[in-house]
């Protein structure tokens, strides 16, 4: 993140204005949707050889070390992301950006605790999105739970 974009960052955290809301994460979600897709697909051709380019038998060794790895890259992507800019390639296409509350990009501490509980809150039939809804800061579970804020940063120019 930039000197000019932890400043704006810090402004909306201390001014009060432009968190994102549930609509714009959604719509942050979708992009990243189809990039995950994308990564899982080619991650899972990558194992194939590991199991003769037969999909794995339910149960096996091999299906527990393909999940085990295909989860390690969908963290790996989100806490990439999060960590070095604050934000995915659909956040970008929002102008969305996770930050701490000194306006910076999340440790990956921060963005570990995200991702989890991001996943808890799926699991939780979307309750945890559904969160930012009536939270004053427009935060849902997974950012109160990791001390991040979503904010919709300003247009340049």
């Amino acid at each position: 993140m930039t000197d000019a974009s932890a400043a704006a960052a810090n402004r909306v955290l201390r001014g009060g204005r432009a968190y994102a809301g549930l609509g714009l994460r959604v719509a942050g979600l979708l992009y990243d949707v189809m990039m995950v897709t994308a990564l899982l697909l080619i991650g899972t051709l990558l194992f194939l050889p590991a199991t003769g380019g037969e999909a794995p038998a339910p149960g096996s060794w091999a299906a527990h070390a393909l999940q085990a790895y295909l989860l390690a890259l969908v963290y790996l992507f989100f806490a990439v992301f999060w960590t070095r800019d604050g934000r995915t390639v659909g956040m970008m296409a929002w102008r969305l950006r996770i930050v701490d509350e000194r306006g910076l990009s999340p440790s990956l501490r921060q963005a570990s605790l995200r991702f989890a509980a991001a996943a808890l809150s799926w699991a939780l039939l979307g309750l945890g999105f559904a969160w930012a809804l009536v939270d004053g800061e427009r935060r849902a579970l997974h950012d109160r739970l990791a001390g991040t804020w979503l904010i919709r940063e300003p247009r340049d120019g």
